[in-house]
């Protein structure tokens, strides 16, 4: 199996260099062959793990070794799929251009990196491969000024995350001796004191925070993903968030989960993960676009799988380890099941796109006018995004609330407070949720639309909705055997075999079924025999007659496009009611003709502004352009400002050899 993830890295680099020589037919294919080879070699080298394996290639003097831990093939074989679909589909915004797939195999490289590399070196290009990746995939769909932005904001915010990571890897070399082996780490984390431990978990939850999307990081996701495709947002939202919650996850439980520092840290982590959940999810629902909605949902889920790796830090400094298991590996359900269902949707709103020219949320009837397949993939997705049982999200949402309400074990006030207050965000962030995807399914997918109906979606965007959503199911269903693939996990770093006491049989539990329990594989069999009951109603012969009553469009006759629900109307009473967080604005332009009495067109422009842009990132960037306004003048051609400059420094360099 190891000797498989060698074969997908070469794919990849094959498929890289016939990307940049043109041949998009040839890339694809190697590119795809790559992805299943990674799956294959993910899922087939568990529970166990991979081996050690050395590459042909040498980072300051010594060879660059990988190895795969258990968790890391998990997050990266259920990353993979849908990262394989949007390859095999590519992008429908240009789907001719080569760029995009040279962005997408830099960014799979960087992932099958990120998630094996065993040296601060290799871990730095891996990420910053990951990163550029993803931009030039974004940038190869458009490069409109906004596009431009939203790119220099993803990167600007992805370097300062680079800065603290490179930081937090620095003391923990010192503190090992000087080496940059992941090896010593774990063990000169011992010599530091508290507060260094502190300080480099604060500088990881920063640096690996920034892709994941913690706040106020997520605030580039809707300026990227809105200017990519969803195969841009499949990709980044599924192996590429899965990458940088592994980095995360090894940093704070495999290196610094030992002395007094994890309790601070681990309510530093829930706090931040619960914060940026509430916020998230408040901002996907007032967006009418699928990719900036799905974008702010990705920010969302991640927070949530943040906020238990929180909570597993809380119950590991209490010594609970059971229990710190149980909630780190309820955090790598969360993630994987969401690479599925988010790729599900994203691939599905890039069908909408390529059908009907806009990825805006509107009813126009598609699932009336496209096939079976697509419906029932797209609702699998959004039914597992809303947390609706019996998908893969209802499974980890609801683990994730057993563990934080288990926060009573802890003897600690301020740990069992910190979890009662984190379950309570939680549960604020899960109904916004439900709300998320019951305007984006109904309105964007199940809304009436137009006459006439909408052209119909690609068979390509059906096959691969279908799979992804058929898998977010066979995830939940099957859970009771998948978890197994997690039990070596559990018990190198937490000493229990927390994965294996969450299975009873068919039943799912926080470790006890005298706690709690849920079987998603047996609601796949009693849901269907629910139905029963409301079809026996219908064909028992009692029809009562439907009465349909036009609703009341002042006193006009009724237009059914004009008064059909909006994103907008759906979103609006949430808007007003936290109208604090999301301080909306409200534009009007009118246009005249020749008298300006009369209106030729009204134009209303509506929107919400950012929480963070006017305090953090607006000063910062005013104070960039001062600097270049300044700076200016070393190009402004004057020969003797230059002579003078360079007369400056001679004097200067006199001084200094002369002292």
């Amino acid at each position: 199996m190891p000797e498989l993830l060698i074969a997908a890295f070469w794919l990849w680099a094959a498929g890289l260099l016939c990307a940049l020589a043109r041949r998009t037919s040839l890339a694809r294919g190697l590119i795809c062959l790559g992805a299943a080879a990674g799956i294959w070699a993910a899922f087939g080298a568990l529970p166990q793990g991979a081996g050690w394996l050395t590459l042909p290639i040498n980072l300051a003097g010594q060879a660059v070794r990988l190895h795969y831990a258990p968790e890391a093939l998990w997050l990266m074989g259920f990353g993979l799929l849908p990262a394989a679909l949007a390859v095999a589909l590519c992008t429908p915004i240009r789907p001719t251009r080569p760029a995009w797939l040279v962005g997408a195999a830099l960014s799979l490289i960087g992932a099958l990196g990120l998630f094996g590399v065993q040296d601060a070196y290799a871990l730095l290009i891996a990420w910053e491969l990951m990163s550029f990746g993803g931009a030039v995939m974004i940038l190869a769909e458009s490069t409109s000024l906004e596009a431009g932005r939203g790119v220099l904001q993803m990167l600007a915010l992805l370097e300062v995350g680079t800065v603290a990571i490179l930081l937090a890897l620095l003391l923990l070399s010192r503190h090992a001796g000087g080496s940059v082996a992941f090896e010593g780490f774990a063990l000169g984390a011992h010599a530091l004191s508290s507060a260094a431990r502190l300080t480099i978990g604060v500088l990881a939850l920063l640096g690996f925070g920034a892709k994941l999307g913690l706040l106020p990081f997520y605030e580039w996701f809707p300026g990227a993903y809105g200017n990519g495709s969803g195969a841009t947002g499949a990709i980044l939202s599924g192996l590429v968030l899965n990458a940088a919650f592994f980095a995360l996850s090894r940093t704070l439980v495999d290196w610094l989960a030992v002395g007094g520092a994890v309790f601070t840290l681990g309510i530093l982590v829930t706090a931040v993960g619960a914060l940026t959940s509430i916020l998230a999810a408040l901002y996907a629902f007032q967006q009418d676009d699928w990719r900036r909605l799905l974008a702010f949902s990705t920010a969302e889920n991640a927070a949530i799988a943040v906020t238990t790796l929180g909570a597993s830090l809380l119950f590991r400094a209490g010594g609970e380890r059971a229990l710190a298991g149980l909630a780190w590996t309820v955090a790598v359900l969360h993630l994987s099941g969401h690479a599925l269902a988010k790729g599900g949707l994203f691939l599905g709103a890039d069908g909408v796109y390529a059908a009907g020219g806009t990825y805006r949320l509107a009813q126009r009837g598609w699932l009336r006018a496209t096939s079976l397949v697509f419906g029932v993939g797209a609702l699998f997705a959004a039914m597992s995004l809303a947390a609706m049982p019996p998908q893969i999200g209802f499974v980890t949402e609801w683990l994730t609330f057993q563990t934080v309400f288990q926060g009573f074990h802890l003897a600690s006030l301020g740990g069992r407070l910190t979890l009662s207050l984190a379950g309570a965000g939680l549960a604020l962030t899960a109904a916004i949720a439900f709300a998320t995807f019951a305007k984006a399914f109904g309105i964007g997918l199940l809304g009436g639309g137009r006459t006439p109906q909408a052209p119909h979606i690609a068979a390509g965007y059906d096959s691969a909705v279908f799979i992804l959503g058929l898998a977010v199911l066979a995830a939940a269903v099957g859970m009771p055997i998948w978890l197994h693939g997690l039990a070596d996990a559990t018990v190198r770093q937490f000493g229990a075999n927390a994965a294996g006491a969450m299975t009873t049989g068919w039943l799912l539990v926080p470790l006890s079924d005298k706690f709690a329990f849920i079987s998603p594989s047996l609601l796949v069999i009693v849901m269907p025999l629910l139905a029963i009951v409301p079809l026996l109603l219908l064909l028992n012969g009692r029809r009562h007659a439907v009465r349909r009553a036009r609703v009341w469009y002042g006193g006009l006759r009724e237009d059914p496009e004009r008064s059909a629900t909006t994103s907008l109307t759906f979103s609006n009473a949430m808007r007003t009611f936290y109208s604090f967080i999301y301080r909306p604005t409200l534009d009007t332009a009118r246009e005249h003709r020749a008298v300006a009495y009369f209106i030729h067109k009204l134009q209303v422009e509506h929107d919400v502004a950012d929480l963070f842009a006017p305090v953090l990132f607006d000063p910062v960037r005013r104070a960039v352009w001062r600097l270049a306004g300044w700076l200016r003048a070393l190009q402004s051609g004057d020969m003797n400002f230059y002579l003078g400059l360079i007369g400056a420094l001679l004097i200067v360099i006199l001084a200094l050899t002369l002292r």
